[in-house]
């Protein structure tokens, strides 16, 4: 059976990514595409991979955000937001900032597109001072990200529509900061008063999926058992407990979901050799031979 690769990747900062051997995992893995978040970088600082055509956006904030999607041929189409802005109310003012990018492949029917998708906050009345990393804000980057999560559900499904009417699968990767289910948070408990499992957020991420629309397509591989997980902190032992999330997706239209294979989170063996905070996440496709 011939096959396909995908893998998202939230590197950290794209240089020091490669610093630490991204390169090499590239070549060993060598994945048919790759969608990477958070370049951290100018355009001009992004480089150039061996075997690959990257399609990049940036965007205008110096150091922050940036998404790029690494193809085996060059694309027939690229859509960023940069230069083509959102239609959706509401993502007017996420346009410059380095979050999506889509393109349609030249190789087989299908398009993918790489979200990276804000972090958010916690609103008013969960904020304690004190017991925070960061000063409270009154819910100001929670309302900031359920302002985008809202607007981004009527864009995803126009997008998606857009590719099935033109014969096209649609497959949406990245670091969507956001876990879904009790067993995409190792301490899931605690977690429902934290940002990325907020009951809202939740909700929002089951909106999005379901057979008729986007199938979450490494829980449908996993099955119900816990993980697998794809970030963990930098700080303490939460990497050598594996005490982490997963938030980091694919979620792809049903008749792609159907040829998923197997999934496979390429976790370090050790802190030191950790590439990013994140893992890559790499699920096999079967290839459409009819």
């Amino acid at each position: 059976m011939s096959r396909f690769t995908v893998a998202s990747f939230n590197v950290n900062g794209i240089r020091a990514a490669r610093r630490r051997g991204f390169d090499d995992w590239l070549a060993s893995r060598g994945p048919d595409v790759v969608g990477l978040q958070e370049l951290r970088c100018g355009a001009g600082d992004v480089g150039t991979f061996d075997g690959y055509t990257a399609s990049v956006d940036v965007g205008s904030i110096p150091g922050r955000n940036g998404v790029a999607l690494l193809t085996r041929t060059a694309p027939a189409a690229v859509r960023s937001w940069s230069v083509l802005a959102p239609t959706a109310r509401g993502l007017g003012a996420f346009a410059h900032e380095g979050r999506y990018l889509e393109v349609d492949l030249a190789d087989r029917p299908l398009t993918v597109a790489c979200l990276y998708l804000p972090k958010g906050g916690l609103p008013a009345e969960l904020q304690r001072p004190g017991s925070m990393r960061e000063r409270p804000d009154g819910g100001a980057k929670y309302a900031r990200k359920m302002g985008f999560l809202q607007a981004f559900a009527r864009e995803l499904d126009r997008n998606r529509r857009t590719a099935l009417r033109s014969g096209r699968e649609f497959l949406l990767i990245g670091d969507l900061n956001i876990a879904h289910l009790p067993q995409d948070v190792t301490n899931w408990r605690p977690a429902r008063k934290m940002e990325g499992f907020l009951p809202e957020e939740r909700d929002w991420f089951g909106s999005i999926t379901g057979p008729r629309r986007l199938v979450d397509v490494v829980r449908a591989l996993h099955g119900d058992a816990p993980g697998p997980l794809t970030w963990w902190s930098w700080a303490g032992q939460s990497f050598v407990k594996d005490v982490g999330w997963r938030i980091d997706h694919q979620l792809a239209t049903p008749g792609l979901a159907r040829r998923a294979l197997d999934v496979h989170v390429d976790k370090e063996p050790a802190p030191e050799a950790r590439l990013s905070d994140h893992a890559p996440l790499i699920v096999g496709y079967a290839e459409d031979d009819g």
